[in-house]
């Protein structure tokens, strides 16, 4: 149970508590201490389930702790980047980004329920979606950065990559899951 892959998970849940410390922290170095920890979350997402597949180490603990853990410091690093920046044009990918995460995972436990998991398994685009999701948060979280203005803009565009993404996969899942749930046999792709 408790493996290196369930170790580097729970790694990422401990981390958030540091990530949001550093993110408030009115000193100089603290956005890039904050970037780094959510960067090192990020890539232990990962790895966690890289070595749990490559060592066959996955477990139901696991199973359960990594989608929860993603969706924790997602969900927390964009109320925080909304909180220093309420505007609308952060808060409506913060919306669209944590409504789908929630739709998203009440969709697959009711999937699962019906023993249907397998039509709303993590596909390539949802891959695709949270690298994009991690990304833009990193750079956001850079906000006022040596780097410059621009690269917090360029963290906006990536979040509405990332929200445009976020809102594709999820209607595939829905209409992979729409025979289900309509009450119909699931639609196996």
């Amino acid at each position: 149970m408790w493996n290196l892959p369930n170790l580097l998970t729970l790694l990422r849940i401990l981390l958030i508590p540091v990530f949001v410390v550093l993110f408030y922290l009115d000193l100089d170095w603290a956005p890039y201490a904050a970037a780094g920890v959510f960067g090192a979350a990020a890539l232990t997402d990962w790895l966690d389930g890289y070595l749990a597949r490559r060592w066959q180490q996955t477990s139901p603990l696991g199973a359960f702790l990594d989608p929860v853990a993603d969706k924790l410091m997602v969900a927390v690093a964009l109320v925080v980047l909304l909180q220093a920046d309420p505007r609308v044009l952060i808060a409506l990918p913060v919306m669209v980004i944590i409504g789908r995460e929630i739709t998203v995972s009440a969709l697959r436990e009711w999937m699962a329920e019906m023993g249907a998991r397998a039509t709303v398994a993590v596909s390539l685009l949802g891959k695709i979606k949270t690298t994009a999701q991690m990304l833009s948060i990193a750079i956001l979280i850079l906000r006022d950065s040596f780097f410059g203005p621009w690269i917090y803009d360029l963290g906006i565009l990536l979040l509405y990559i990332a929200a445009i993404l976020t809102l594709w996969s999820m209607v595939f899942y829905l209409v992979a899951a729409w025979p289900r749930l309509s009450g119909g046999p699931p639609s196996l792709r």
